[in-house]
């Protein structure tokens, strides 16, 4: 990928005064685009630029980082925790020889 960034960061000025980003990637699941105040996205390329990110991954961090310090996250990881796990006996395998047996 020399040369070419995996993402695009596109700026652009509203009547509002307020910048809006829009990032196109090719490895995330899903493109948002954000409206933020101009010192605020002033900000997080200041923000960016010094812990050697994007933008947009700074944001990715930061929201990621809110959503596992939500209760609804938790709630369903401990859920999750609680699902019983399926009994099995190492006893009871098949050997590599009879897993492999043509029949």
């Amino acid at each position: 990928m020399r040369g070419k960034l995996p993402y695009t960061l596109r700026w652009s000025q509203r009547k509002t005064g307020c910048l809006v980003c829009s990032c196109y990637t090719d490895f995330v699941l899903k493109n948002v685009t954000i409206t933020l105040p101009e010192e605020v996205a002033l900000w997080a390329r200041k923000r960016a630029a010094e812990e050697n990110t994007s933008v947009s991954r700074l944001l990715g961090s930061i929201l990621e980082a809110q959503m596992r310090r939500s209760d609804e996250y938790w709630e369903a990881n401990r859920q999750w925790q609680e699902i019983p796990l399926m009994d099995l006996d190492a006893e009871q395998r098949l050997t590599r020889e009879r897993a492999h047996a043509r029949r």
